[in-house]
C-alpha cells in the first residue's frame, strides 16, 4: 500500500511524469486513501461520527455491524500511507493493543481481512483526564492519588511485556466510571525488543509538559521516562500546574533539563511531605535517581509513613533561584539551536 501512495504524492507532483500502469494504480488506490464521514460503512463498520485528528490520523467512533458493538476505528492519513517508517510504527502500535492484555490499557483487534489500512479498537466510555483537570483544576488528594495507583498497576504489566509508552499525558488516560483508568494511544511507544525507529521532528517524541529530560536530550528513554511523565501527571493533579512553565515549549524543556520543579507543597499545603517527597523522587533529572518500576512508585504511595522525608530537598522555586555564569552561557546555547536548525534548512532549501 505505501508504494502506491508514494506513486499517489508522485503523480500529484508531476501527473505528466507518471506511467499508465502507475495511473490505474493510483485509480485503485484512490478509494483506499478518501477520508470516511458518518454513515460511511468500513468493511462491516458503520462510521458514526469523527471523535479526534491529529498529525498522523483521524479516530472515529463506529459500530461493528455484525454485533453492533461500539468500536474505535484508526485511519492514518493518506501523507502516512505514503511514509513506511510511519506504516511500521502504525503497525506497531495496533500490536502492541493485541498484546497487552490489562483492564487498565486500550486493546486493539485483529484478525480478518481489511480493505484498506486501519485500527480496530476498543470503545472506552468515560472522559479524558485532561478534562477532568481543565475542570477541576487541583482534584482532592485521595482522587489523585488512586488514580495514580491505577496508572501504576498499568504501567507495571506494560514494562514488564517490554513496552515503553514514551508520551504519556492527561490527553492519554480515560477515566470511566469508579475512576478506572484506560492508558490510551500507543502511537509512539517503543518495544523493547523491535526494530529501532527514527524520528527526526521533536514534536513526534512526547509532549513538553511531561517529556523526560533525557527525551529532550534526545535519548529513547525507558520504562523511567514513564515514571517520570506519571510523576508529573500526578504533580498537575495535587497543584493545579505542570511542574514546570514557559513562554513557549523549548523553554518548558529547557527548565526540565537544568532546575527542579517548584515544591508541590507551595502551591498546595495539604499535600503531605512524605507524598511531597514521593513527587521529587519521581521527577529526578537523572534517571538513575528515579523509581525503578511503577510498582515501586505504588509501594511508596501506598505505604506513605515508610517513606524517608529528604528535607534537604527542599529547595528555593526555580524562579527564585539566582543563574550562575554557566546556567547563563547553557540558556544562550539553549537559545541558539533554533536559530541554527533555521540557517540550516535555508541553505539545504537554496541548493
Amino acid at each position: 500500500m505505501w508504494q502506491a501512495c508514494a506513486i499517489l504524492a508522485k503523480f500529484r507532483a508531476n501527473p505528466l511524469q507518471i506511467s499508465y500502469d502507475s495511473r490505474e494504480t493510483i485509480k485503485s488506490v484512490m478509494q483506499c486513501v478518501m477520508v470516511p464521514e458518518a454513515g460511511d460503512v468500513l468493511d462491516h463498520y458503520r462510521i458514526e461520527d469523527t471523535v479526534s485528528h491529529s498529525r498522523m490520523s483521524t479516530l472515529y467512533r463506529a459500530t461493528d455491524l455484525r454485533d453492533g458493538r461500539p468500536v474505535a476505528i484508526k485511519v492514518p492519513i493518506e501523507e502516512m500511507e505514503a511514509d513506511p517508517v510511519l506504516i511500521e510504527r502504525f503497525a506497531r502500535e495496533e500490536q502492541i493493543g493485541q498484546e497487552l492484555d490489562h483492564p487498565g490499557i486500550v486493546k486493539t483487534f485483529n484478525g480478518e481481512e481489511r480493505s484498506r489500512r486501519y485500527m480496530v479498537i476498543e470503545w472506552v466510555d468515560g472522559r479524558l483526564l485532561r478534562a477532568i483537570i481543565n475542570e477541576e483544576r487541583k482534584l482532592p488528594i485521595e482522587r489523585a492519588v488512586r488514580l495514580t495507583l491505577e496508572i501504576c498497576d498499568a504501567l507495571d504489566t506494560m514494562h514488564k511485556h517490554g513496552v515503553v509508552h514514551r508520551d504519556l499525558k492527561p490527553e492519554n488516560i480515560m477515566v470511566g466510571e469508579g475512576d478506572r483508568v484506560k492508558i490510551i494511544d500507543f502511537g509512539i511507544a517503543m518495544k523493547e525488543d523491535a526494530r529501532r525507529l527514527t524520528f527526526t521532528e521533536v514534536s513526534l517524541l512526547g509532549t513538553p509538559d511531561y517529556i523526560s529530560p533525557e527525551q529532550v536530550k534526545g535519548q529513547r528513554g525507558d520504562q523511567r521516562s514513564d515514571i517520570y511523565a506519571l510523576g508529573a501527571m500526578l504533580y498537575e493533579m495535587l497543584t493545579g500546574q505542570p511542574p514546570f512553565t514557559g513562554s513557549n515549549p523549548l523553554a518548558v524543556m529547557n527548565e526540565r533539563v537544568l532546575n527542579d520543579p517548584r515544591p508541590a507543597r507551595e502551591l498546595n499545603p495539604r499535600i503531605s511531605p512524605e507524598l511531597e517527597e514521593i513527587l521529587f523522587r519521581a521527577l529526578q533529572r537523572d534517571p538513575r535517581h528515579r523509581y525503578a518500576t511503577a510498582a515501586e512508585m505504588a509501594w511508596e504511595i501506598e505505604h506513605p509513613e515508610l517513606v524517608g522525608v529528604d528535607e534537604g530537598r527542599r529547595r528555593l522555586p526555580a524562579h527564585g533561584r539566582p543563574l550562575n555564569m554557566r546556567k547563563l552561557m547553557l540558556y544562550a546555547a539553549l537559545a541558539l539551536v533554533p536559530v541554527a536548525l533555521f540557517v540550516a534548512m535555508l541553505l539545504l532549501a537554496r541548493r
